[in-house]
């Protein structure tokens, strides 16, 4: 995703009245939902997943950002709801207390509260507490933090401030919001239905521009389809790889809907909704989306049947496409366009900016250049020009190194190891966690081939609910089977303890 592109010559800011009604606008957005939440607190989790997609783009400083407007409603929403909670929920230790007096609760043993204190420590020292959903919050927030305290030293500390500001709180915050749900199959199936809806309409919409051969959204995607001999389609989104990662995220949840189901009608529906979002994952041309949807399907096959035959399969395909690629590879429209076909061409520029990473890296590698400091320092360091200047090397891990250095990357894995620790660990009882953890790991494939990890709100979403489902006592039991059906139905009778997760 990225995050902001410079502005088109001409272009104009929008002026001081469009911008105070947009403000009010929003915050009467704010204040009906939140009024909404406060009569139906379950619906904050279908409304966040409805807003995770939508960005408005928002120009400022000759630049345009694409900022998730309608997931920022949603969020103050959340917030708003919870504060009043908190206003209006009895303090328990009050309650206890008689009128005028202490509270009657008899205090802890001063010793078994040090042992306590004590024992925590020991584990985290151990490392044992890291895998745990508390230890990849630390870690998440650690990581935010991190990023905040090197944009300190940073060339480009807009661009760092703008990330913080616009991307990392308010997903903090919905990560926050939703790790505190309770989700049981009915918010479950909501939120997938919910998910499910939008990828139908948005191919749709992908499939009106592939036939009339315009875009509704992304001029720099115009222009660049004019010179290839094929077809980019992005859909509502600004990006082509942006909107095949939703695809490719969606049809995971389908996937598990139908290998977890029992009945024919479940499969059927499970499989006509699959085929058409594969349609438009395709006409989206994003090599890194597909890659990702099927590390994702290896997953969850390996979960439902058996690991070693989805290894020997995804082996297989891998083989296959790769002697497709090498066969035909301008028919098959991979980047290696005309005469001057290379592996940069194939890329798309990609290892010319892997390389150029790698070289500020070598030249700061403790620390890196700064958090946000990709673009300059790349410029600065006479790799590319202002036409081809880009603001992440389209592969995550490479663009910590170059910003953050040794200290980021250490986070960042560590971060990487516990979360799929805590997503898989117990996973093969509870379809839902199943899906998480493939959707996760497809994301995190993702970004090692395209850009946006901590940027991205479905990180953070992924994140949550995996977390709270690990962080459920009772979500590591048996489950039945996901019905593929009820996707268009979430409204459905709720069971009393369905998936693992407990009802509400």
């Amino acid at each position: 995703m990225s995050t902001g592109s410079v502005l088109a010559p001409g272009t104009s800011l929008p002026s001081a009245p469009v911008i105070l009604a947009a403000l009010l606008a929003a915050l009467a957005a704010t204040l009906l939902l939140a009024a909404l939440l406060r009569r139906r607190p379950e619906l904050f989790a279908p409304l966040a997943i409805f807003a995770l997609p939508f960005r408005v783009p928002i120009s400022s400083g000759g630049r345009t950002v694409n900022l998730l407007i309608p997931l920022y409603v949603v969020v103050a929403a959340g917030c708003l709801n919870w504060l009043l909670e908190r206003r209006t929920r009895p303090d328990p230790e009050r309650a206890r207390a008689p009128a005028g007096g202490a509270p009657t609760a008899e205090p802890s043993a001063p010793d078994a509260r040090l042992h306590d204190r004590a024992a925590r420590r020991s584990r985290w020292l151990r490392g044992a507490a890291w895998l745990t959903p508390e230890g990849v919050t630390r870690l998440l927030f650690g990581a935010v933090a991190l990023y905040a305290l090197q944009a300190l030293y940073s060339p480009d500390r807009g661009k760092a401030a703008e990330n913080i500001v616009f991307f990392y709180i308010p997903f903090g915050l919905l990560f926050l919001l939703l790790i505190r749900v309770r989700w049981t199959r009915l918010t479950l199936m909501r939120c997938l239905a919910t998910a499910v809806a939008l990828a139908v309409v948005f191919a749709g919409v992908g499939f009106v521009e592939y036939y009339r051969k315009t875009l509704f959204l992304n001029p720099k995607v115009v222009a660049a389809n004019q010179y290839d001999n094929y077809f980019r389609v992005n859909s509502l989104f600004f990006d082509p790889n942006i909107y095949g990662r939703f695809l490719a995220l969606v049809m995971i949840g389908v996937t598990t809907c139908v290998l977890w189901s029992r009945g024919r009608r479940d499969v059927l529906v499970g499989a006509a909704l699959l085929a058409w979002l594969l349609c438009g994952l395709v006409t989206s041309f994003s090599q890194s989306s597909i890659a990702a949807l099927l590390l994702g399907l290896a997953l969850l096959a390996g979960w439902r049947w058996d690991a070693r035959l989805a290894l020997y399969v995804s082996v297989g395909v891998l083989v296959l496409g790769g002697a497709l690629v090498l066969l035909a590879p301008a028919s098959l429209h991979f980047g290696l366009k005309g005469s001057g076909g290379s592996t940069s061409n194939a890329t798309s520029g990609r290892t010319k900016l892997i390389s150029g990473g790698l070289e500020l890296f070598a030249d700061r590698p403790l620390q890196g250049y700064g958090s946000g400091s990709f673009e300059t320092e790349y410029k600065r360091h006479g790799n590319a020009s202002a036409q081809n200047a880009t603001s992440a090397s389209h592969t995550i891990p490479i663009t910590i190194a170059g910003e953050q250095g040794v200290i980021g990357l250490a986070v960042y894995v560590a971060l990487l190891v516990a979360s799929f620790a805590v997503l898989f660990r117990g996973a093969g009882r509870s379809p839902p966690r199943i899906a998480i953890a493939a959707a996760f790991a497809a994301l995190v494939l993702h970004t090692w081939a395209y850009a946006d990890f901590l940027e991205d709100p479905f990180t953070w979403a992924l994140l949550a609910i995996g977390l709270a489902l690990a962080a459920d006592p009772d979500a590591s039991g048996p489950a039945p089977a996901a019905s593929a059906s009820s996707l268009g139905a979430a409204h459905a009778r709720r069971a009393p303890h369905v998936d693992g997760v407990g009802a509400q």
